[in-house]
């Protein structure tokens, strides 16, 4: 098991296109999302990342503020699961149940998606427009240890912009979270 290199997905290229398994047993295209909606936003998250816990209830908030406006969060799981077996698909159904998930929770078992998008960190956002270019990627905002505390938005603040025809005053940010492990 090693660290392996990911591709990039710079800020102002199209984010790469998908078909994964969500946990509501339906398969998860983004372009049939960027068909219907306004903006998409990618995290990548596994369960057992403390980052993610601490991020939950504002991702979501987050889901629960733009969802109306045409916006929707999707989880990504890209964990290796050969390596720790709590990391598998079952498991990713009782973690959004107990945590009452109100965006789609999909799968990457290949690690594919992951890594095209070059996600080397969990939690991590990328936030999509409706023409499939990445506006935003980074961090959810300035404070994971303590919502009370944060001074940057960064990405809620991301999706007002681009709703509002604005430019994206910080379009990138540096992820802070846990180092994903892609198999080889």
């Amino acid at each position: 098991m090693s660290i392996l290199e990911t591709i990039d997905t710079p800020v102002g290229s199209y984010a790469p296109d998908f078909e994964l398994p969500g946990i509501d047993k339906q398969v998860h295209h983004l372009r049939r999302y960027l068909q219907k909606l306004r903006a998409v936003g990618v995290i990548s998250m596994c369960d057992d990342c403390p980052y993610v816990g601490l991020y939950l209830e504002r991702l979501k908030n987050i889901q629960a503020e733009f969802g109306e406006d045409g916006f929707t969060l999707i989880g990504m799981n890209g964990s290796d699961s050969s390596w720790n077996p709590t990391l598998q698909f079952d498991n990713m159904k009782a973690f959004a149940y107990a945590n009452k998930l109100n965006f789609p929770y999909l799968w990457d078992s290949t690690q594919d998606v992951t890594r095209s998008f070059g996600a080397p960190i969990t939690p991590m956002a990328f936030l999509i427009d409706r023409d499939g270019v990445v506006r935003y990627k980074g961090q959810i905002d300035d404070n994971a240890q303590d919502p009370t505390r944060v001074r940057e938005h960064y990405l809620k603040n991301a999706i007002a912009c681009l709703f509002r025809g604005e430019e994206i005053v910080y379009p990138e940010t540096e992820p802070i979270g846990t180092r994903l492990i892609l198999r080889n």
